[in-house]
């Protein structure tokens, strides 16, 4: 009896376990990412014939602050500007070709002009463009750009 009842107070044996085979995993593909078709878009085909969309996109952004009517004589300042875009009409870099650097505060202006205007109508032909224009700023903060330019008074 004191046998049986030892026995009884014995740990029990653990199951044994039996190996299991990993759940099959399905691993579907990613679905694609298909990027949002820009609002804006240019069928410009080279930085040349992108500069007249990036001029009337500016234009239309800054309506109150374009100079009307022919230019004076003596401009203020004149800068010469180099934007690059992304596919999509992000400004992803400016470089000055020729810098206003006597007039400071027309570089800050032109920069800021540049950047709250993007999205800038996106390059979909060419996937980026660098394109070039000639800012002419007058002494009122007003501008032109040469590729919309009205012309300049003589003296």
């Amino acid at each position: 009896m004191v046998a049986a009842l030892l026995a009884s107070c014995a740990a029990p044996k653990p199951p044994q376990q039996q190996e299991e085979a990993p759940p099959s995993v399905v691993v579907a593909p990613a679905p694609a990412i298909v990027a949002p078709m820009p609002e804006l878009v240019s069928e410009a085909d080279s930085p040349r014939a992108y500069r007249r969309d990036g001029a009337r996109h500016l234009y239309g952004k800054n309506r109150g602050r374009i100079f009307r009517g022919q230019l004076p004589p003596l401009m203020f300042a004149v800068g010469v500007l180099q934007v690059q875009l992304d596919n999509m009409g992000q400004v992803v870099g400016l470089h000055w070709a020729r810098a206003p650097n006597h007039a400071p505060e027309v570089i800050v202006e032109i920069e800021r002009t540049v950047y709250a205007a993007a999205p800038f109508p996106a390059p979909v032909r060419m996937g980026g463009v660098t394109y070039t224009d000639i800012w002419l700023w007058d002494k009122s903060g007003n501008f032109q750009l040469d590729t919309l330019t009205e012309g300049q008074r003589g003296k």
